[in-house]
């Protein structure tokens, strides 16, 4: 397992914990951390002044809950288990500053984005961030809690931007392939109104030319029969005059 990176919040000294691979018990881990006490060769000292036991146990239970809010970090090397946990240390002034300009150096170094998204800027950040409760919690317990859970709130609110724009993702994509399969199935529509339309155009081209073969073959059957009809016309015209000049001479006495 390959050591962790730096990080901008502060650790201790990284502790072995256990030379083989096998993992121990948090008890046991516990023991094999706690350094040795030497042999005693001497005469045996007088035991020192007893502390106020209260603010003994404030800094126990601050380091529990700080263990608890930024857990340690180990890792294998060389089939040895290491562990290092978060300092213990109070910050100072210098130390708030030292942290901000690490921070600037580190966003350069890295190439961050100063805008939009930039999962390197948010990493660094939330190391950042990890050191403001780490440096809180230490003067104030509960301080410090309060911001791991206005930190936690982060989180999940980000978690759930991440879900809904992973969702909306999908949606769209699925929208997109469901528009891609209508819009194939319109083009096919649309090719078939096309054929169709042309299958219609072809066919109103044949019953125009139809009509047109209809009526000139009308008007010509019209003007055969307008001329025979006039013709017979001119006949009876003719007839008529023959007989009435024969009528008018049988009727008219000769002198």
């Amino acid at each position: 397992m390959i050591p962790p990176a730096e990080s901008l919040l502060k650790y201790d000294n990284p502790v072995l914990v256990s030379r083989s691979t096998d993992r121990k018990s948090p008890k046991a881990r516990s023991l094999r951390m706690s350094p040795q006490q030497p042999a005693v060769t001497g005469p045996v000292p007088p035991p020192p002044k007893p502390k106020s036991a209260s603010a003994d146990a404030n800094k126990q239970q601050n380091e529990e809950i700080l263990n608890a809010i930024l857990p340690p970090r180990e890792w294998m090397e060389a089939n040895q288990l290491w562990v290092q946990q978060v300092s213990s240390t109070p910050c100072t002034r210098v130390d708030v500053v030292h942290l901000e300009e690490q921070l600037d150096l580190k966003l350069q170094q890295r190439q961050a984005r100063e805008t939009g998204i930039c999962p390197v800027r948010r990493e660094l950040y939330t190391q950042c961030f990890d050191e403001l409760i780490r440096q809180v919690t230490i003067n104030c317990a509960e301080r410090g809690l309060l911001l791991l859970r206005v930190r936690d709130e982060i989180r999940m609110t980000i978690a759930a931007y991440q879900t809904m724009y992973e969702s909306s993702m999908a949606f769209g994509i699925r929208k997109a392939l469901e528009a891609g399969h209508g819009k194939t199935d319109m083009e096919k529509i649309i090719s078939d109104l096309e054929n169709e339309k042309q299958d219609l155009r072809k066919l109103v081209n044949e019953q125009k030319a139809k009509c047109e073969a209809i009526e000139k073959r009308e008007n010509e059957r019209r003007q055969v029969e307008e001329k025979k009809h006039t013709e017979d016309i001119q006949l009876l015209k003719r007839t008529n005059q023959q007989l009435k000049a024969q009528l008018e001479g049988i009727i008219v006495p000769k002198k």
